[in-house]
């Protein structure tokens, strides 16, 4: 599609990116299971090696089904060009990549998926990275914490596992002010719920694993630039603005301008990296990708639903749904997540941990599985999982207390799902 800006998002979610096979006039994009493409001549390889030209080299680099898929999510978030990895913990590592050296830090919200904040409080560090970590409903201690070895502000639009919903323009302000990118991790709202870049962001990262392919069958990730940050404006993202040894001295942001940040996470960052997205994943996220809006629209109603009918039962102490009316982020749906404030959320059960393991094992329909997204219906215990590794002061403000369950809402009958949990809960503090 050449120009996706007259288009909706239920035709984009089908055809953005994807175009007839050339040679065969296939219909669905096809899976290139390909490690190596034919140059047509020395030179032609030549200019490909050397960024003079833009093809297919390696599936390292650069993949055809891969592309397709790059393409249509940047597009349905309204950026100017995306790179697909491995995972959603890859496409961390690469959305930082550019921007970040030895003795560099990144200011970050608290309330993060527990595997996100092991990799940003521990992990990096051995590149010579850190993290700090801030409650980003406390707008002076997020600008309070960004310092002169600051490179970017990192968040999640809507909250794993509590389900809160950012104040995305408020922290892309003070990403403004001090002259930092601001990364939004648009995983749990998925584009069809939340546009972060329409409220200042400028990168978007993507466990694509999640509801983007919407069916439990693999792992990818992905980053999309805006295409609006200046990385020549001061001195602090060298690896976009100054010359590239690697490429006889090619600067990145002089030379691709917009796509500077693209270009480099594909020649550089996968290049050396190696966190391929292999095209068979590509191909299944994009079929997810056809029915995004179709199943986001369920999500959300069952959410709204099961969220509704737990606060009201006496066995719950609360639900942290912010479509529910009591929630302090409820007054955030109509600006940030218009269509809806996702399927995720936290419910606290009264019996505190061991009443919660009996939850989990009680329920028949909800999975008990360390994913989100699916289309089916999944619970986990996060501070004896996912959140395991984490301090209980780090547990209580990513709200995966010990008496906390996380649910990811499917497309199921949602009475069915209401049937199950009641059966559980009953089953649990009995």
């Amino acid at each position: 599609m050449s120009d996706g800006t007259s288009y909706g998002f239920d035709t984009l979610q089908i055809h953005a990116g994807a175009r007839p096979d050339s040679d065969t006039g296939a219909r669905q994009t096809p899976i290139y299971q390909t490690t190596a493409y034919v140059f047509r001549s020395a030179d032609h390889a030549a200019a490909l090696f050397n960024l003079q030209e833009v093809g297919y080299i390696y599936s390292r680099l650069t993949n055809p089904t891969v592309a397709v898929l790059a393409e249509r999510i940047s597009t349905l978030e309204g950026g100017i060009g995306g790179v697909c990895c491995s995972s959603g913990h890859a496409a961390q590592i690469m959305a930082l990549f550019p921007l970040m050296g030895p003795g560099l830090n990144v200011v970050s919200s608290n309330r993060l998926y527990g595997g996100t904040v092991t990799q940003f409080g521990r992990t990096i560090h051995r590149f010579g990275w850190s993290a700090k970590f801030v409650d980003t409903e406390n707008l002076e201690e997020v600008d309070a914490a960004v310092d002169e070895n600051t490179r970017a502000l990192f968040c999640e639009s809507i909250a794993n596992p509590g389900g809160y919903i950012t104040d995305i323009e408020a922290l892309a302000k003070i990403a403004d002010k001090h002259g930092l990118p601001l990364i939004v991790d648009n995983t749990s709202a998925t584009p069809f719920l939340c546009k972060p870049i329409d409220h200042g962001a400028t990168l978007i990262v993507h466990s694509t694993t999640k509801y983007l392919t919407g069916n439990g069958t693999v792992t990818g990730g992905a980053i999309v630039d805006s295409g609006i940050f200046d990385w020549s404006a001061n001195d602090k993202f060298p690896s976009l603005s100054q010359p590239e040894p690697a490429y006889h001295g090619l600067k990145f942001h002089e030379t691709f301008g917009p796509l500077a940040y693209m270009f480099h996470g594909i020649a550089v960052g996968l290049r050396d990296l190696g966190m391929t997205m292999n095209p068979q994943a590509a191909h299944y996220t994009l079929l997810g990708i056809e029915t995004l809006s179709l199943r986001m629209k369920k999500h959300v109603e069952n959410a709204e639903k099961v969220a509704a009918w737990l606060e009201k039962d006496p066995r719950v102490e609360s639900v942290t749904y912010a479509g529910l009316p009591s929630s302090p982020y409820y007054d955030r749906i109509a600006t940030v997540c218009p269509k809806g404030a996702g399927a995720l959320f936290t419910f606290a059960v009264k019996g505190g941990y061991e009443a919660c393991v009996k939850l989990v094992d009680s329920l028949e329909i909800f999975s008990h599985v360390a994913n989100l997204g699916d289309t089916r219906s999944l619970i986990i215990h996060s501070a004896s999982t996912t959140h395991r590794q984490l301090t209980p002061d780090q547990q209580r403000a990513a709200g995966a207390d010990p008496n906390v369950v996380r649910v990811s809402i499917g497309i199921e009958d949602p009475d069915d799902l209401i049937a199950d949990l009641d059966k559980a809960l009953t089953a649990a503090t009995s």
